[in-house]
């Protein structure tokens, strides 16, 4: 097992200074860093003071080591656009991401894992036949349309929900939520469910799939044959054995939902990082560009190896397979 988690650690590593090379190299030759911090009065002098302070004037590799230290220390430098430290505007922003984040993965949890156990329980109703093309859809439709149809109906035509922003806030600590406040949650439902529905079409197809294998074992016919209620069955013997690749499927696909709220920040106008980085993209604020391609490539690989652990921690062949791999390679 040590040495199943020194490779992996290893390669997380290795994975992480690759991306801290690709964000460098945008840091770096993208644009003039002087050019983009000084106003247009600023002198040459002014100019070569700077570039000299910000060690521009280095070797690439003098520059590539430093920026991999800084970046381990959660250290990206000053915001073109909003000359504030990098990380002071991630910390701010968030909250309101991993909040958003957090519901949708609920809902998703929520509704996928009965609908999956509904299609496939009763796989040849009517019902089953709806859910499945309801499915189909949701997978299909991009989240911009899902969040401008949800928006039309419970904003503009209902007036049920807020259109965009992220409501009242309080303050715990340097953590800011909204789910404390009746305006805070408000706000949070339309973006949450925009979010969330490609996920439910996922969870949902992946539990019926599994759910479809697990009525076929002979513990269940064993089961049934005993006289164990169906509902018993179904919902409590059989889903149990299906739950751990929903777990790891919910675990990997955290790290997308994080990297693609922001096309969902963009139309419900939330404050999150999402928003952070189209607004640094527009502005070609580089240092928030790497700083979000550094954080958001961090939670991949902590949630991959993660579930890698976990998995060899249940499974004892994987890191068998692993140590037998590596000596083969000896």
């Amino acid at each position: 097992m040590l040495a199943f988690l020194i490779k992996r650690t290893a390669n997380a590593i290795f994975v992480m200074l690759a991306v801290a090379f690709l964000a460098f190299v945008i840091f770096r030759f993208f644009g003039d860093p002087v050019e983009m911090m000084v106003n247009e009065q600023a002198t040459q002098s002014d100019r070569a003071e700077l570039r000299e302070r910000l060690g521009l004037n280095d070797g690439f590799i003098t520059q590539y080591i430093r920026f991999v230290v800084n970046a381990a220390q959660m250290d990206f430098g000053i915001s073109y656009r909003n000359q504030q430290d990098v990380t002071v505007l991630i910390k701010d922003r968030f909250p309101a991401t991993f909040e958003l984040v957090l519901v949708a993965t609920v809902i998703s949890l929520v509704v996928g894992i009965p609908l999956g156990v509904v299609t496939a329980v009763h796989r040849n109703s009517a019902l089953a036949n709806v859910l499945q093309t309801g499915s189909i859809v949701g997978i299909s439709l991009p989240s911009f349309v899902v969040g401008i149809m949800l928006i039309l109906l419970f904003s503009v035509t209902l007036g049920w929900l807020p259109a965009f922003g992220r409501g009242e806030t309080v303050d715990i600590g340097w953590w800011s939520t909204g789910l404390l406040t009746p305006s805070g949650r408000q706000a949070l439902i339309l973006p949450s469910i925009s979010l969330s529905i490609f996920q439910i079409t996922m969870v949902m197809r992946l539990v019926r799939a599994e759910m479809l294998e697990t009525l076929r074992t002979d513990y269940v016919k064993f089961a049934r044959a005993r006289g164990v209620p169906r509902g018993r069955v179904h919902w409590r013997h059989a889903l149990r054995n299906c739950l751990m690749p929903v777990i790891t499927l919910t675990g990997m696909q955290i790290g997308n939902l994080i990297a693609f709220a922001l096309v969902t920040e963009t139309v419900f106008q939330w404050p999150g990082m999402g928003m952070l980085f189209i607004q640094a993209v527009t502005f070609v604020d580089i240092p928030v560009m790497a700083a979000y391609l550094m954080l958001v490539s961090l939670i991949f690989v902590v949630l991959n190896t993660v579930v890698d652990i976990t998995y060899a921690w249940v499974d004892p062949r994987l890191r068998d397979d692993t140590a037998r791999a590596g000596g083969a390679h000896g």
